[in-house]
């Protein structure tokens, strides 16, 4: 049997001239600008052009690019590589915003022509914002006449939570017995979003909560990064809690917990931004936790989901 695994991620640009399409992308996604369509596209192509200078300087820190598709199809190959040999697997690695997006993976699937389709999201916590939108983009374009399953969201699958405990544990152990707070960082929300009923941060605190328990005994708290715009956003925020374990004299174990994948939140506004700030506030010391990537457990989670869709 033939079976395609679409992997949906956000992207990201693959050069620096590449930013401001893909921040027009972005905006112009009505799960992202909630706004009405006629104001939509100019609106998001005011907003990229406004955007753009900052976040080219951003990715310029990593390399003029974003490293998220060739992680994303390290994680598919691993995928492929862990589900075996009983079926044809072939991973598709799908991106919202940046290439290859939903018209051209529907294509490449189409070539390939699956007896069954799973759609596999990489966000482990369901938004409308992230797993939602990539769902309807896809159900928007794909016209399959064979079976789609769903793995809808995966907050504390074992596998997940696993790798995720194993990778924390190495962080703890770098701080030693130093005074310390384990921060779960997770990409941030506008409040109302979460007000309408999106279960993303209730899905966030459920992952937190599952790793601190198998890790046990820690002090430790949930914050949101990458805030934007000046709607309300979910907090507490991860620089106040920075500041927070600075004032209390703690180091600080910091895992991104809301993603499986390095990009600009990771690499520069966590390695980066957040370091500088706790270098300034006083924090004896800051531990970035690697995402889970290719971890062996993790992967293994994705193939029993996987294999549980079918």
């Amino acid at each position: 049997m033939k079976i395609a695994i679409i992997l949906f991620n956000l992207g990201g640009p693959d050069s620096l001239e590449a930013v401001q399409p893909f921040l027009r992308n972005l905006f112009g996604d009505p799960a992202i600008l909630r706004v009405p369509g006629f104001i939509r596209g100019p609106l998001a192509s005011f907003l990229a052009r406004r955007r753009a200078p900052t976040a080219r300087a951003i990715y310029d820190k990593i390399g003029g690019s974003s490293p998220i598709l060739g992680q994303t199809e390290a994680q598919a190959r691993a995928l492929e590589e862990a589900l075996g040999t009983e079926h044809e697997w072939r991973g598709y690695v799908c991106m919202r915003y940046w290439h290859p997006m939903t018209e051209a993976v529907v294509r490449s699937v189409e070539r390939f022509k699956p007896d069954r389709i799973v759609l596999l999201p990489l966000y482990p916590q369901y938004s409308t914002a992230t797993t939602e939108s990539s769902f309807k983009a896809w159900n928007d374009i794909a016209k399959f006449k064979v079976p789609a399953k769903i793995v809808k969201d995966y907050p504390t699958e074992p596998g997940f939570i696993a790798a995720s405990v194993a990778l924390l544990k190495e962080g703890l152990a770098q701080v030693g017995s130093v005074p310390h707070r384990v921060l779960f960082s997770a990409h941030g929300l506008p409040e109302r979003v979460i007000k309408a009923g999106d279960p993303y941060q209730s899905q966030v605190e459920q992952t937190a909560e599952a790793i601190a328990d198998a890790v046990g005994d820690l002090d430790w708290s949930v914050c949101y990064q990458s805030r934007v715009g000046p709607l309300k956003w979910i907090g507490p925020s991860t620089d106040a809690e920075i500041a927070r374990a600075g004032a209390d004299k703690k180091a600080v174990v910091l895992y991104p917990l809301s993603f499986v994948s390095e990009h600009s939140e990771t690499l520069v506004e966590l390695d980066i931004e957040y370091r500088h700030l706790a270098d300034k506030v006083g924090v004896p010391s800051y531990i970035r936790v690697p995402t889970v990537g290719t971890h062996p457990m993790f992967i293994a989670g994705l193939a029993r989901l996987v294999r549980d869709a079918l």
